[in-house]
């Protein structure tokens, strides 16, 4: 896994650029990098590589496509034991409601964002879903008001 020291200010413009328009052309990021599109193309394909380009993704508006409830939920296991957590993640896996899912640290073992189309259908998923996957205990739900930030990812 590389971090930023391994990276020089041409890799670094290469990030920034593509995290801000991943669809751009080979040209032009060469054109805004200062480098002619072959060494883009072998800096590119070395950061892919390398693991710090893991894919390319197009952004999607989940209200645009009726998602419009988004909803935090902190769960608690039963058990930290490994299959109890092999369990709870694999079943997750299952549910397209959940578009982010953090094993944590502190008194809540998960933090999961859940995306639906409204209160009632975060209600079904919850007493549907989620409270029936073994070694659940307890959770916590919380809906946020607004995003004041938004990103893909941190570059340097």
């Amino acid at each position: 896994m590389a971090n930023s020291t391994n990276l020089d200010a041409f890799d670094i413009q290469i990030l920034r650029e593509l995290r801000t328009d991943g669809r751009i052309s080979l040209q032009e990021l060469s054109e805004r990098i200062g480098l002619s599109p072959t060494p883009v193309a072998r800096r590119l394909r070395h950061l892919e590589d390398r693991g710090v380009i893991t894919g390319y993704c197009a952004l999607i508006d989940e209200v645009a496509l009726g998602y419009e409830v988004s909803v935090f939920v902190s769960v608690q296991l039963d058990k930290q034991v490994d299959i109890t957590l092999d369990q709870f993640e694999n079943a997750i896996q299952a549910f397209p409601e959940v578009v982010d899912c953090w094993l944590m640290t502190g008194n809540r073992d998960y933090l999961l964002r859940v995306a639906t189309t409204g209160l009632a259908a975060f209600e079904t998923f919850l007493t549907g879903k989620l409270t029936k996957v073994p070694g659940v205990a307890n959770i916590e739900s919380s809906i946020p008001l607004r995003r004041v930030k938004s990103g893909v990812a941190r570059t340097p």
